[in-house]
């Protein structure tokens, strides 16, 4: 279980990197294509590792494998800019990790659509016999 503090930690780490990503990180690199947005951070309690969680959404699967590929390149960047950022005694090693609830949501609408439409061709079917 999460302290408070680590909670809050974890906080401040996600917006603090998706700062960094979405202004540094851009104009240091042209390599990042996309919408790369951070949905979570989660670190540990001895404050020396930080999993954040990304969510790139790209034109293809080619394109979002290159930005995620350009992210856990340019860690080390984005840690010496977190030290600048926040005012603690050390900054995490950052580790990058995809996070696929957003595709998972999509699939699982997509699953929902298909239900309904087979439900509304199968009950005019059955209502016209």
């Amino acid at each position: 279980m999460k302290s408070l503090r680590g909670e809050r930690l974890s906080s401040e780490y996600q917006k603090a990197v998706y700062e960094i990503i979405s202004t540094s990180l851009k104009n240091r690199t042209d390599k990042i294509k996309g919408l790369v947005s951070v949905t979570g951070a989660d670190v540990s309690p001895d404050l020396k590792n930080a999993k954040i969680y990304v969510s790139i959404l790209a034109k293809n699967k080619e394109e979002e494998q290159a930005t995620f590929e350009e992210l856990c390149a340019h860690a080390g960047f984005i840690r010496h800019e977190l030290a600048h950022m926040m005012r603690s005694r050390t900054v995490p090693e950052i580790r990058f990790f995809k996070d696929g609830s957003m595709e998972y949501g999509e699939k699982i609408d997509c699953i929902i659509k298909r239900l309904e439409e087979q439900e509304k061709t199968g009950g005019e079917e059955g209502e016209s016999k």
